[in-house]
């Protein structure tokens, strides 16, 4: 059974990995004794992750990887017309992945001690980025 549904936009982030779990726990009005909150991030060229949210070097290695394993400007690519990291953000984010499940209690999410949830913004020249958030119970 759904509780509630709403929508929850971000400002706009620079490129890289961004931890969001205060934004969310702020939108979140209501916690059932036990349920599960699922998030939808509306977008192609960004995602969501859980991992550690204690060292910020972790966010900066995210970013680093990632541009490793998915480059700009490759000479193959054939959707450039919205720019040289447009198509890599796509790819990206069909990799990590744009929801999460996270179960939760009356206390909120419950995540693990060093885990907290990251935007990972693709775009160098991003705008806001929605999400919609469905607490089930």
């Amino acid at each position: 059974m759904i509780l509630w549904q709403q929508k929850l936009t971000l400002p706009a982030f620079p490129r890289g990995y961004h931890i969001i779990t205060d934004e969310i726990r702020q939108a979140c009005k209501q916690w059932p004794d036990r349920g599960l909150l699922h998030i939808f991030l509306q977008h192609t060229s960004a995602a969501l992750c859980i991992n550690e949210a204690a060292d910020p070097d972790v966010l900066t290695d995210f970013e680093s990887m990632i541009n490793h394993i998915v480059p700009e400007r490759l000479p193959f690519l054939t959707h450039t017309i919205e720019g040289d990291d447009d198509m890599p953000a796509h790819i990206k984010a069909a990799l990590i992945g744009t929801e999460l499940s996270i179960p939760t209690d009356r206390s909120g999410m419950l995540l693990g001690t060093w885990q907290g949830v990251y935007l990972c913004e693709f775009r160098n020249h991003a705008r806001a980025r929605s999400m919609v958030l469905t607490m089930r119970e």
